[in-house]
């Protein structure tokens, strides 16, 4: 919906609320006209239920104001003598339609003496809940979200199993374009597991409607993406039916605001000319110097003098606090891929779907280590690894060499196109759109910006020969609406980033990660080896900032306790 269209709806809203409501303002002493004016008649409408007029702010907030309107429902009705539960049942499911009926077909008084307090705990029970949904919402959806590591692509960083805050203010908050959305949820739903059952009581499905949804508006930040931020993001790529329990492969589209959010490092700002060299960024033709914080990793094809076991895989490599990935390598297994590969000359030694390889999370599994002791093992094995791990595994006394993985050219890579030479690991230079700048179309730029101008920027595109028209217009160039950004993984070769899907509008973007406030090993086998790996050294230690990482766990215990000491001397105090 167009903001004029948002508009008429408003106003269409404010005519029925004049008809749903003009003999109840009689009745509570005020004018009828004053039912009729939009902004002003809610806060008439707040002093008529005695509730803050600070609550009509709520009122048009979205998202919060699905969970206020009914609570001003059912308080409407309330201070007009309908207490039962009926009646707020049926004000809830007419959407507020029911107030009609009050105010046409009954004989409703006002009540100005009526108390606030609920008539029963059941009652406060329920206005306290609602309460706390309300806030929490509010600080989720514009504030400060929580958020989980599910995978490795920024490692040594972010750690999987990581839980962390994510600050919506700082690049300013995204107002939700989805107005119709359970509170609280993504883009799913999830199932509810029965425990110890391994049923659940529901199918996971969609958390929100498609329509209506408002146009794009952004709250003012306080700070700008820089290059190298680690950045929360709306996957542009993301087209799946849903995030949660939802195996089917089904495409739909997805509004921005409910697409799957990724977490990774912005390489590359809007204005930048990025290139990839051997894995490595370059901007503006210099080398990008990464945080000390970060630690580039890549895999490593490492040659053994003898097979490869858990007598004689590196110690030092078998650390917990983070996972690790593996891929073994292995010439001589008795299997029938091997077989296949080995007819069609492929090569076994790079990373792809032509490697016979293993994955294992957290060390060399017993199963595994007991594959690697057979007779016709191979002696290699692609490790994982920052540049400090291969320094320090070249003078490892089994080491016969140790070779950097470098992959061949790949369709896949963005702008996924076959007459490019381009690789995960080198391609480039591309320039990543500033807002305002122009570009030249042709055949060779066109690749680049397709879907800029068609999905992000929501142009007519069509091209007939060799003439580009945009919205009925033959162009040659292009002014881009909005800055993009290049988001990457340090994780260079275990990471599903901008390389295969290109620019991130920033439209996309949700926020900064600033607090990791818990984290465990979520790869553990069950809850309680899950609980033995909590990382303690971890908690609530800040994303940002450079040097060795500050846990403040006991300093927030220490304010959590200076804060139930002071709430305990005051209910004292109170009662004394």
């Amino acid at each position: 919906m167009t903001f004029t269209q948002w508009f008429l709806f408003f106003l269409i809203i404010q005519v029925v609320h004049f008809l749903g409501t003009w003999k109840l303002y009689i009745k509570a002493g005020r004018k009828a006209w004053e039912a009729a004016i939009p902004i002003y008649n809610g806060i008439v409408l707040m002093q008529i239920i005695k509730r803050p007029k600070w609550w009509i702010i709520l009122l048009f907030i979205p998202v919060v104001n699905l969970l206020m309107f009914p609570v001003v429902w059912i308080e409407t009705i309330r201070t007009f003598g309908f207490y039962k539960r009926i009646d707020s049942f049926l004000v809830i499911a007419t959407l507020g339609l029911y107030i009609f009926y009050i105010n046409y077909a009954t004989d409703a008084t006002y009540n100005d003496e009526r108390s606030l307090k609920p008539r029963s705990s059941f009652g406060e029970w329920v206005s306290s809940i609602a309460f706390a949904i309300i806030a929490a919402t509010l600080v989720h959806t514009y504030f400060m979200q929580p958020y989980t590591i599910p995978t490795s692509s920024l490692e040594k960083t972010l750690l999987v199993g990581d839980y962390l805050f994510v600050s919506k203010f700082h690049y300013g908050a995204r107002v939700p374009m989805t107005t119709i959305a359970a509170p609280m949820v993504h883009d799913t739903i999830p199932s509810i597991p029965v425990p110890f059952t391994g049923i659940s009581l529901n199918k996971a499905f969609g958390s929100y409607l498609k329509k209506p949804q408002l146009p794009y508006m952004r709250l003012p930040g306080f700070q700008k993406i820089k290059r190298n931020d680690i950045v929360v993001f709306s996957w542009p790529a993301d087209s799946l039916k849903t995030m949660w329990g939802d195996t089917s492969g089904e495409f739909t589209y997805k509004p921005i605001d409910k697409r799957t959010n990724y977490v990774k490092r912005c390489v590359g700002i809007a204005g930048d000319t990025l290139e990839l060299r051997n894995g490595y960024v370059f901007i503006n033709g210099k080398k990008n110097e990464l945080p000390d914080r970060a630690k580039l990793q890549f895999y490593y094809t490492y040659t053994s003098k003898t097979p490869i076991d858990n007598r004689t895989y590196p110690k030092f490599l078998r650390k917990n606090e983070r996972t690790f990935v593996y891929k073994i390598l292995n010439e001589y297994w008795d299997n029938p891929k091997v077989q296949k590969a080995f007819s069609t000359g492929a090569n076994l030694t790079k990373i792809g779907s032509d490697s016979l390889y293993t994955e294992v999370a957290g060390g060399v599994a017993p199963n595994l280590a007991q594959r690697l002791k057979m007779e016709m093992i191979a002696t290699k094995i692609n490790i994982n690894m920052t540049e400090d791990e291969v320094a320090r595994l070249k003078n490892y006394s089994q080491t016969v060499s140790i070779e950097k993985i470098n992959h061949a050219k790949d369709d896949a890579i963005f702008p996924n196109i076959k007459n490019t030479t381009w690789s995960q690991d080198n391609f480039g230079p591309i320039y990543i759109p500033k807002k305002g700048s122009t570009v030249e179309l042709n055949d060779t730029t066109l690749p680049m910006y397709e879907q800029i101008i068609k999905r992000y920027e929501n142009n007519d595109l069509e091209i007939n020969g060799d003439d580009i028209y945009i919205n009925g217009q033959k162009a040659d160039s292009y002014t881009f609406k909005q800055d993009y950004y290049w988001m990457m993984g340090d994780n260079r070769h275990n990471s599903l980033d901008a390389r295969y899907w290109g620019y991130v509008p920033f439209d996309h973007v949700v926020g900064k990660p600033v607090l990791v406030w818990f984290s465990w090993d979520a790869n553990a086998p069950n809850f309680m080896a899950k609980i033995k790996s909590i990382r303690w050294d971890r908690m609530f230690t800040t994303v940002g900032g450079s040097g060795k990482l500050v846990s403040y766990f006991y300093h927030f215990l220490a304010l959590l306790g200076l804060y139930f000491g002071y709430s305990f001397y005051r209910s004292r105090k109170k009662e004394s």
